[in-house]
């Protein structure tokens, strides 16, 4: 890992100083139009930046204390996929309110019966003039109580094989016949839904790229939900880092169980194996290179250590822990029981542990895909 920012006197930096001066308090619109929502993106929705200049913006946004809009499945994955085959009038009318964060969206991918095997859906969508019928069934769809929009895949030929026949929509989730139904956690808390389409007509302009040829629009959705899952904060993201649970028990004079003590040695040792990772795909980015396999196993790893953190935050408030309240060595505001109940998921969302490591055995170490045992073939006489 070998990059460094540039210094204060870089114009890239005073450009943005001026702008947040001009600026001290930008709305969400404001800043998407000034490309600093997305600055990856090309313009006019973002500033074409390179790796080094992300890393400025980000770190000048910080400084002033700025924060981006709130849209992670339009930012993260639906902007990145209509960029790549979104036609120019689904360019123009969705890219800017997601970037300002006033149109939120949800992803409508899986089902009750496809779930890590996405590609065995049965939702369908029949063309009929010019709108898609769709009929079906969606589960654990973020946010579909409050998006505006959902991007949605459905199978539009039946015949084609598993991984062909499919198409990708871009779906206005206030259309007749859409029931959407809240999952309520055992947070207590309502983040999931279950989705119903019953004769829902979708225009026929909301195809995103080729009929039958959505399944690759998804994989490229896919990869960039695997990448927003493995940053920030152990919750997918967001809530805290292990380095917070060290902090606390730091200030809370250290822990005196030996078991305890090595388990916070643990996490902490975690929480820096998977920094110093991230730190390698940003290097590679800053030197234009493609990241390696380290992207692929830090998913498979990050989820895990969201469990350890938060199991062991519960442990560490005794028997106050069976308080809604308890933080890890005393009262809190309930964030970290929160926390450990949410964290349950982690290694189901996004991709579960062993899909991920299904992923890395094929495509980092080179594994067999599978073993043909029905025709009693081994691997190797597959490939001959």
């Amino acid at each position: 890992m070998d990059f460094e920012l540039p210094g204060e006197d870089d114009p890239r930096r005073a450009a943005i100083r001026t702008w947040l001066s001009d600026h001290p308090r930008p709305g969400g619109r404001q800043l998407a139009e000034a490309g600093y929502v997305a600055p990856h993106w090309p313009a006019p929705w973002g500033l074409g930046a390179d790796p080094v200049h992300q890393l400025i913006v980000d770190d000048e946004l910080r400084r002033a204390g700025v924060s981006r809009p709130l849209n992670p499945i339009g930012i993260g994955w639906a902007g990145p996929t209509l960029l790549h085959a979104g036609s120019d009038a689904q360019k123009e009318r969705y890219l800017l309110p997601m970037l300002a964060g006033e149109e939120m969206w949800c992803q409508l991918f899986s089902e009750p019966g496809a779930g890590s095997d996405l590609a065995n859906l049965s939702t369908r969508a029949v063309r009929d003039g010019d709108v898609y019928v769709v009929n079906g069934q969606k589960i654990w769809t973020s946010f579909a109580h409050v998006a505006k929009f959902g991007i949605l895949i459905a199978r539009t030929d039946p015949e084609a094989p598993k991984h062909q026949g499919i198409s990708y929509f871009i779906c206005p989730m206030d259309l007749p016949g859409i029931e959407i139904r809240p999952i309520i956690e055992m947070t207590g808390l309502h983040t999931f839904n279950e989705v119903f389409f019953d004769d829902v007509r979708i225009p026929a302009e909301n195809l995103v790229g080729e009929e039958h040829r959505g399944w690759a629009l998804a994989k490229i959705t896919l990869s960039n939900e695997r990448v927003s899952l493995s940053t920030g904060g152990v919750l997918w993201g967001n809530g805290p880092t292990a380095f917070d649970l060290v902090d606390l028990v730091r200030k809370g004079g250290g822990v005196a169980d030996p078991a305890l003590r090595q388990r916070v040695a643990s996490i902490f040792i975690e929480a820096e194996i998977l920094r110093l990772i991230r730190l390698r795909t940003v290097s590679a980015a800053v030197q234009g290179k493609q990241p390696g396999p380290e992207a692929s196993v830090r998913k498979a790893l990050a989820d895990e250590h969201g469990q350890h953190v938060m199991n062991l935050a519960k442990d560490l408030a005794g028997t106050a822990g069976m308080l809604a309240t308890a933080g890890p060595l005393g009262q809190g505001d309930g964030s970290w029981n929160y926390g450990f109940l949410f964290s349950a998921a982690l290694t189901v969302g996004g991709g579960t542990s062993e899909v991920q490591r299904n992923i890395v055995a094929e495509r980092v170490l080179g594994l067999p895909h599978d073993i043909d045992i029905e025709a009693g073939k081994t691997w190797a006489e597959t490939r001959r």
